[in-house]
């Protein structure tokens, strides 16, 4: 079994009991249940958007511990000082270290800037509590679920008015994308393996059809990455670990998005 179905063999267990905790209709009782959600599309296509969606991951299965010494309120309003154009919240406890508590302080924090809630979503059940618990964009990976399954899970979050994020990995992943679907991200890193490579992202970006926003995640270290993921047709930017391995992630973003805007074409 490899780290994904672990994750995954997890992920069931935990819905399953925290459906016994919280039930839908108290979810939707939740004060930021009815709050308008902002759009991440919206802002990745404005004209001068820096495109980065910065993250805030202290650990990862690949990497293991990378920062537990910082606070999510500080670090995503360094963040959206740096003029990020999102926020991604990591809040798979077993593998990454979140928790939705984080995703709450993201959102008391910084109410106007669109956040992603990234985690594994196989139920329904995760959309409500993301948007209950103050997500604006749900993250849908492909190689997790099933292509009816994809389409439910993005047709209940666009009727919550919600972004969807479709993650994909190969072209065959494509077939899931649906029209529910506002942004396709190519993950870079190979998630059965681990391994890292930025041509991912460009040798699928023409496959990808014209009507979704393009974005790339993973292995983005530098400006000139990202102005070569631009000029194959990239928008946004899914960037957390050379943020957060640092003693200040806000101050590490802003300087990036300050070569970005020294050296755009």
């Amino acid at each position: 079994m490899n780290i994904l179905n672990k994750i995954i063999a997890t992920k069931k267990i935990e819905v399953a009991n925290q459906k016994k905790v919280v039930s839908i209709s108290q979810l939707e009782k939740y004060s930021l249940f009815d709050r308008e959600c902002n759009s991440l599309k919206s802002n990745l296509l404005q004209e001068k958007s820096s495109g980065i969606i910065a993250e805030f991951k202290q650990k990862s299965p690949s990497k293991g511990e990378i920062n537990f010494r910082v606070k999510v309120e500080e670090v995503t309003k360094g963040y959206v000082d740096a003029g990020v154009a999102g926020l991604s919240v990591l809040t798979d406890f077993e593998y990454f270290g979140g928790n939705l508590a984080n995703l709450i302080r993201a959102r008391e924090t910084n109410p106007n800037i669109p956040i992603l809630r990234k985690d594994f979503m196989i139920d329904t059940y995760q959309i409500i509590e993301a948007k209950a618990f103050g997500a604006d964009v749900i993250l849908l990976i492909a190689a997790c679920i099933e292509k009816e399954q994809a389409k439910v899970l993005a047709e209940k979050a666009k009727s919550l008015g919600m972004d969807v994020l479709m993650e994909i990995h190969n072209e065959e992943e494509l077939e899931l994308v649906n029209n529910f679907v506002d942004i396709v991200g190519v993950n870079n890193r190979n998630l059965k393996t681990f391994e890292v490579n930025v041509e991912t992202s460009v040798n699928l970006a023409k496959k990808i059809p014209g009507q979704f926003v393009k974005i790339s995640e993973s292995g983005l270290a530098n400006a000139e990455t990202i102005h070569y993921l631009r000029e194959n047709g990239f928008k946004g930017f899914l960037i957390g670990e050379i943020f957060m391995k640092t003693d200040n992630p806000g101050e590490a973003c802003k300087q990036l998005v300050l070569k970005l805007k020294m050296k755009r074409p």
